[in-house]
């Protein structure tokens, strides 16, 4: 079948192209500002104290949902679908939960903001292991889910995105999201966006006594995580303001 003709924009020289493009510019920014405006109230979303003792298994063993956060302040669990009777088991995850594990960043930058990721199924261990050995998602933290926590969080009947923070031992969930909205995920920027502490940036709106530090500082090099000196952000960032410095003397 002959496919039909597409429709084009119009050919235009480098200066309208140009001027096009500055009209257009206009717009995108004015998205990344409400995009801030929204980040800044799931902030302020209240929090759900999660009052049930929910189990996994990890490739530890059993863990809690307290242990899936390693230590950290703040935790993103996305429920994947890979288990019998979905399409593909053993070999493959659903295919839109694999396109999403496909484009997780290193979990590393998460890890700098006090922040863990992990990724939730039905399968047993070996087979989630075999998947993440044959897909190249080693650096995937990915439990068995052993009771009810998808029915009680929203995602049994589908995938989703839920985040939690910890005060001591204490977890509330603070974000959930799915649908249309996972598709978005996978950038670092992004799961902090839904988190209820945020990027934890000077710049942001966020509520008295959150932690913020300077943009740049918190950066890193993932294999190099917890450097003995100062972070490579750092550097950038007393470059930069160097830079703003010498420019300010001219």
């Amino acid at each position: 079948m002959k496919p039909a003709k597409m429709e084009i924009p119009k050919i235009v020289s480098p200066q309208e192209w140009e001027a096009a493009r500055q009209q257009l510019l206009v717009k995108e920014k004015g998205l990344t500002r409400a995009s801030d405006a929204l980040a800044a109230d799931r902030r302020r979303m209240p929090w759900m104290a999660v009052e049930k003792n929910y189990k996994f298994q990890g490739p530890k063993g059993k863990a809690s949902l307290l242990d899936l956060f390693e230590g950290r302040r703040q935790l993103i669990v996305y429920r994947a679908f890979f288990e019998p009777d979905v399409k593909g088991w053993p070999e493959h995850a659903c295919v839109g939960c694999s396109m999403v594990a496909d484009q997780v960043a290193h979990p590393a930058h998460l890890n700098a903001r006090d922040t863990t990721l992990a990724f939730a199924s039905r399968a047993p261990q070996k087979e989630i292991e075999g998947l993440k050995a044959r897909m190249g998602w080693q650096f995937i933290p990915w439990y068995t889910i052993t009771d009810s926590f998808d029915k009680d969080f929203g995602v049994d009947e589908w995938h989703g995105t839920n985040a939690f923070i910890r005060d001591g031992d204490r977890v509330f969930r603070t974000y959930f999201i799915n649908d249309r909205g996972d598709e978005q995920m996978g950038s670092t920027w992004n799961y902090l966006d839904i988190t209820a502490l945020g990027r934890q940036e000077e710049w942001e709106d966020s509520p008295k006594g959150y932690p913020q530090t300077p943009p740049y500082q918190w950066w890193i090099w993932h294999d190099e995580p917890n450097p003995d000196s100062e972070t490579p952000g750092q550097v950038q960032l007393r470059a930069y303001r160097e830079s703003l410095k010498t420019a300010g003397a001219k």
